[in-house]
């Protein structure tokens, strides 16, 4: 709608303002509609353009059938305004509001000539020519769509004509430098976009239809819808192109096309449908709908998500048509609210309620299927109108008894220009009282009103707040509103939320879930529209080659990872001390493990090693008691003790291995059980080399004679358990061992461990333990042959045979096991190796002492050696 403001006074006799009752003229100007409402004294006229369908006279047939009867609103809504403000003695004093409406045909041609025209004289098309007694244009109201909304702009700007939109606008095509008397009565549009793509995220839907004219408006649309879907994780399903208005025949083709491709729709999994809402949109979209039930086609059953501009409109020959495909849409309405006395003024509404109303006739008529005159309904066959006719009783797509978004705009525009005005007018009041002039209010011009409207601030009768920004759109926010159809082409709509774009830099959106009706197909159950099913936590999404990120697999979170949300792009680890649970869907704390003395591991192993060195300590007690038997002093009595104590504190010393790792546990486990082995080692090697030295010594003339005795088994005890300690010192003093955490090795666990601090001293120890021991078994092996009485030989060689089968499983077991296991085999491989020698080497002559101390004597091993 275009509103234009004239100012124009006459000085009568007396001096000063008077006030007349304004005369009513109503007449068509080529083409257009206008109402003049005149006074005399000053006179403000407002030319209003509502983009309705047509205008007086009989329109032909077609041209009925595509009128818009809801559009009639917007000029009441005009008119209710302009009402208001002539009948309130305190607002503009001495002042009437009048106005002009002319109507463009959405065609660029006429919305050209219509914006020329109020320029001209008024009963001549003659731009840039006034007659002197012609009012001044003050401002303008409209359009409804951008298209109209430019060209309007495009001539308004060479002649400084302050414009006030109320309808749809494209702000990225202007900038309040190059059109600085441009005002909007809408908010900004991106912040639509905005809104809506947090509608889609609130109900997770990432699989989009779009629908969009085919036209620059429309491929505007999608370069700016298409970026933000993207970078809020959805996709595009596809885009349908919406016929633009064209000759009929070439339109029916395009329709057709589309039919071509409803298949494909019905199969898509695209559930929401996003539509960029401008009049021809709605109109476009019914035509495919509708054609697609003609050719029985089943309904689409989507939920379609519309912008502002939408009001859910008919075509008079749409009348008619089912609106059962869009129940349960949702849209971004402009802010609106009831005005109080508005439904009254409906009401005396009537096809004689306003003389020379060149709209009332052709809305009356097609919105209640009737004609006024007797000529026409004999010419129709159609029945005649009563003029009593209710407006409540039509359907909400041809009207509403209900203030709609852009009649409220309007409204708020006719204000916002009349309050201005009224600023104006204190102003130059003051400005008379000071200098004792008199007003000149006639002599206002358009472009000084745009000084006033910048400031504008003002409550409505609905009690909302109406100021502009400093770019000159309108600080407001939108309503989001479900749209709840009926058989009978009714609707309700259902306020569930709103969008306030000054609440954070991306807008804050509110819904209230409960209150929102879906389409009947899906059975009050949230909609859901996506490409691929969502990824359930514990999987990540994998893309899919050749689609749209929007489309994926589902692939389990690797080991040692997790997802915790639905549709993760991949998976992530845990921190060092939480491992994932078994669905792989949230981080868990890793539980500490060790060898404990709670556990029955570790209770098998100490029990074991406190038994052994007991029955150590035992056969100790025995030799000592019979220390002065032949079978206790044969082979160095002295080695055997010194075996048998470093035996009782190697099965001790595996104790330090069992329990929580502190520091003096870690110090003392390997370099303990390094010394005392290498002791034990040492023992059974020199006595090995004794028996042997023993019996080649027996020779005569052997040089070797001077070697046997204590003197030699002591020299190889010391010597070989001094390397072994001085190991140990070595690795103490440069990189000793020390407790730790392994939170790597086993999955879920937190290991706490000593670490060697060198494996090179580590193995060097162990390795060195190994030399004693193949050297012990081979020098044993060697004297396995000599005589059973004195020779231990046999016994030596098949303990260490034991010894070294221990200790070389010991090697790959312990590197091939991860966790406590690790301690527990070498506590294993201690005692089993300890008590390999205790066993080997001792039970038998404990056999013969205990149970056979016949052959305990001195004349038995003589005669046996005999």
């Amino acid at each position: 709608m275009t509103a234009r403001f004239r100012v124009h006074s006459h000085h009568p006799e007396a001096g000063g303002l008077h006030t007349q009752p304004p005369g009513h003229q109503f007449h068509q100007v080529n083409g257009w509609c206008g109402r003049n409402m005149r006074q005399d004294g000053v006179s403000t006229a407002c030319r209003c353009q509502p983009d309705v369908a047509v205008c007086t006279g009989p329109p032909p047939p077609l041209a009925k059938q595509s009128s818009v009867p809801k559009y009639y609103q917007n000029i009441l809504a005009l008119i209710y305004a302009v009402k208001e403000i002539n009948e309130n003695p305190n607002f503009l004093p001495n002042t009437t509001l009048g106005f002009y409406v002319l109507n463009n045909y959405f065609i660029s041609r006429m919305t050209y000539k219509a914006t020329l025209s109020l320029f001209s004289t008024q009963h001549r098309f003659m731009p840039n020519f006034r007659s002197h007694t012609q009012k001044m244009m003050i401002a303008v109201i409209g359009g409804l769509v951008s298209e109209i909304s430019d060209i309007i702009t495009t001539i308004l700007s060479l002649y400084k004509v302050p414009q006030l939109t109320y309808g749809s606008f494209s702000p990225d095509r202007y900038s309040e430098n190059v059109f600085p008397l441009l005002y909007q009565m809408v908010p900004n549009e991106v912040y639509q976009y905005k809104g809506i793509v947090q509608l889609f995220h609130h109900f997770r839907w990432m699989w989009i239809g779009l629908w969009a004219a085919d036209d620059d408006r429309g491929d505007l649309f999608l370069q700016t819808i298409i970026p933000m879907l993207s970078q809020n994780g959805m996709c595009f399903a596809f885009i349908k192109k919406l016929p633009k208005r064209t000759y009929m025949t070439k339109l029916i083709d395009m329709y057709m096309e589309q039919l071509e491709t409803y298949p494909l729709l019905i199969k898509n999994k695209a559930n929401v449908y996003f539509v960029l809402g401008e009049r021809l949109s709605f109109s476009g979209l019914r035509w495919v709908l509708f054609l697609a039930h003609f050719s029985s086609f089943p309904p689409l059953g989507k939920v379609w998500i519309v912008t502002s501009h939408w009001e859910f409109e008919s075509l008079s020959i749409q009348r008619s048509w089912d609106i059962e495909d869009f129940h349960g849409a949702i849209s971004f309405t402009d802010h609106s609210s009831q005005l109080p006395g508005f439904q009254n003024f409906l009401q005396v509404v009537n096809p004689s309620w306003a003389k020379g109303d060149g709209f009332i006739q052709n809305f009356w008529e097609q919105a209640f299927v009737c004609s006024l005159t007797m000529s026409s309904a004999l010419e129709e066959d159609s029945k005649s109108c009563t003029g009593e006719e209710k407006l409540e009783s039509l359907p909400g797509t041809l009207f509403e008894m209900s203030m709609t978004g852009h009649s409220y705009n309007i409204y708020n525009a006719v204000y916002a220009v009349a309050h201005a005005l009224h600023a104006i007018y204190v102003s130059g009041l003051k400005h008379r009282r000071r200098n004792g002039r008199n007003l000149e209010f006639q002599n206002v011009q358009p472009w000084q009103l745009h000084h006033f409207l910048q400031r504008i601030v003002f409550n409505n009768s609905a009690g909302d707040t109406v100021h502009f920004d400093e770019k000159g759109e309108l600080i407001a926010g939108f309503d989001v509103t479900n749209w709840v159809t009926f058989p009978n082409c009714s609707f309700v709509r259902v306020k569930v939320g709103n969008m306030e774009p000054q609440a954070s830099p991306g807008g804050k959106l509110t819904l209230d879930d409960a209150k929102i009706v879906w389409h009947r197909n899906f059975h009050q159950m949230l909609p859901i529209s996506v490409c691929s099913d969502h990824c359930r936590p514990g999987y990540s999404r994998k893309k899919k080659e050749g689609e749209k990120f929007c489309c994926y697999d589902c692939a389990q979170c690797p080991d040692g990872m997790i997802s915790e949300q639905e549709d993760m792009d991949a998976c992530v680890k845990c921190s060092e001390d939480h491992h994932p649970n078994v669905d792989k869907d949230q981080c868990i704390p890793k539980m500490i493990t060790y060898l404990s003395y709670e556990e029955p591991l570790g209770i098998i192993l100490a029990t074991m090693a406190i038994s052994c060195s007991v029955l150590t300590a035992l056969v100790l007690v025995i030799f000592m008691r019979h220390h002065s038997t032949p079978i206790v002093k044969a082979n160095n009595q002295n080695l055997s003790y010194v075996l048998l104590a470093s035996l009782f504190l190697c099965f001790l010393c595996s104790l330090l291995f069992i329990g929580q790792p502190v520091k003096m546990t870690c110090l003392l486990r390997q370099t303990a059980f390094g010394i005392i082995f290498s002791m034990a080692l040492s023992s059974v090697l020199a006595k090995t080399i004794s028996v042997v030295l023993a019996f080649i010594a027996n020779k005569p003339g052997s040089i070797l004679r001077k070697w046997v005795g204590k003197r030699l088994a002591n020299s190889i005890l010391l010597s070989c358990s001094v390397i072994e300690a001085g190991l140990c010192t070595l690795w103490l003093s440069t990189c000793p061992p020390f407790p730790d955490s392994d939170m790597h090795s086993v999955d879920g666990e937190i290991v706490l461990e000593c670490k060697e601090g060198s494996n090179v001293m580590f193995y060097g120890v162990l390795g060195y333990l190994g030399l004693l021991a193949i050297a012990s078994f081979t020098v044993a092996f060697l004297a396995r042959k000599l005589p059973d009485s004195f020779n231990e030989a046999k016994f030596i060689t098949f303990s260490m045979l034991v010894f070294c089968s221990v200790w070389l499983s010991f090697v790959p077991t312990y590197l091939s096991t991860k966790g406590k296991y690790m301690v527990a085999i070498e506590v294993f491989s201690i005692l089993s190796s300890s008590a390999g020698l205790l066993g080997c080497i001792f039970f038998p002559k404990c056999y013969i002492i205990v149970l056979r101390p016949d052959l305990n004597d001195k004349k038995q091993f003589l005669r046996r050696k005999i």
